[in-house]
């Protein structure tokens, strides 16, 4: 039995996409498209030197191209700072007065927590939003802050 030149292209590519699927590695499934345009290239008749050359082409590209979104994409927040992991985040806290170490005692869910200020921003009394908890630390930034920074005041 003569496998054609598509046939083994299409087979490479079923071995690459099980590969990543054990794997989990999200390139292989890139060069798999590209093992794929390969297959494709040779159901139209193309040789043998062309098939590989699309198959590099659309490999590489793809994983280029995977490569930059993933570079370019905002990473998430860590998990102290992220509300669906961590619900302290977001809750609004008064501080009456800024101990001269640049804490303060707040009184949160029926307890006293040792409240910090975000770095950078000089601490004033009034209502806090907590961003991030460290340890047993409530990391906090202004609400009158968030107000300045958005346009408009919305």
């Amino acid at each position: 039995m003569e496998l054609n030149a598509s046939t083994l292209w299409w087979l490479a590519t079923g071995v690459a996409v099980i590969v990543e699927l054990l794997s989990g590695t999200f390139y292989l499934l890139m060069l798999a498209i590209g093992l794929a345009a390969g297959a494709v290239a040779a159901h139209l008749g193309l040789g043998g030197v062309a098939q590989i050359v699309v198959c590099a082409v659309v490999g590489s590209g793809g994983v280029f191209a995977a490569y930059w979104v993933k570079r370019h994409r905002p990473g998430d927040p860590p998990a102290r700072a992220d509300r669906s992991v961590n619900l302290d985040v977001g809750e609004l806290i008064q501080v009456d007065a800024w101990a001269s170490d640049g804490t303060a005692v707040v009184k949160y869910r029926g307890a006293n927590w040792t409240a910090i200020h975000r770095p950078g921003v000089t601490p004033v009394p009034g209502a806090h939003r907590v961003v991030e908890l460290i340890g047993n630390r409530l990391m906090l930034e202004s609400v009158s802050h968030e107000q300045e920074q958005k346009p408009n005041g919305h």
